[in-house]
Parts: C-alpha cells; structure tokens; sequence
C-alpha cells in the first residue's frame, strides 16, 4: 500500500467496524467466551473465524478467509489489514493480536488471540514482530 494511502485505510477500517458493531449490536463482553462470541459476530460467517479455545485469560480463534497477502511475507500489511479486527474487539471490550498470518509462507490460516481490555498482552508475540517482513527488521509497529 502507498503510505499515503495508510490513514485512509485506518479510518476507512474503523468505520466499518463501527457500522458493523453498530448494526450487530457488538458491545461490552461480560467474560472471555462473550468476547469471542462478540468477535465473531462482525464477520459474515462465525465459521469463516472460528474460536478454537478459550484458556483463563485468552481467546483463541483462527481466521480461515483467505487472504490475498498469504505466502507474501508482507506481515507488516497484514497489521495493518486487521485494524477492523481490532475495532471490533475493541467495542466489545477487548484486545486482538495476530499470532500467526496468512502473509507468512506456508500459513493458510490467520491465528489470534483476543483478551478483555487492560489485561497484558507482551506475552503474546504478533506475527508482523515475530516474523518482520523483509527490510522492516528491528521497526516495530504497536500491536
């Protein structure tokens, strides 16, 4: 994407995110499977994001939508992509980070976790951080 072209893409991610929790009325998660559920429901399909688990302070979901960065190594856009993801869960309460992306080689299924909000999070580690793409080494986005 053209950097000018970021702040569009962020505000345009966010107001989907808040027309979609707008109309499905995604609010506040009373505890973690909640927060899943609320997650869930701004997407077409919950089976299309399904949660896999839910431990004492995180949930687990996959991201089974193809995504046209899969195999690119462009995990840096990949975060960048999720700004809606974050927009949802944040109406409903929570955090959302990417474990695992489509945009690395090899990975054909999104992996992430949501917490409620003002849990810490620096023990999950985001895919664009983990796995930087090429010449973005050691640049850290927030997560």
């Amino acid at each position: 994407m053209h950097p000018a072209l970021g702040g569009a893409s962020f505000a345009w991610s966010w107001l989907l995110a808040a027309l979609a929790t707008r109309t499905k009325r995604i609010g506040p998660a009373t505890g973690l499977p909640a927060l899943g559920a609320a997650w869930q429901r701004g997407f077409a399909s919950p089976k299309q994001v399904p949660v896999t688990a839910v431990t004492a302070d995180t949930v687990l979901a996959r991201i089974d939508t193809p995504c046209p960065l899969r195999g690119t190594g462009r995990t840096a856009a990949c975060w960048r992509m999720m700004e809606y993801d974050r927009a949802v869960a944040a109406a409903a309460g929570g955090q959302f980070v990417v474990l695992e992306s489509q945009a690395e080689p090899g990975v054909t299924a999104c992996r992430v976790a949501l917490r409620l909000a003002g849990q810490p999070m620096d023990d999950l580690v985001p895919a664009h951080i983990r796995a930087p793409e090429a010449g973005l080494r050691g640049r850290a986005l927030r997560s």
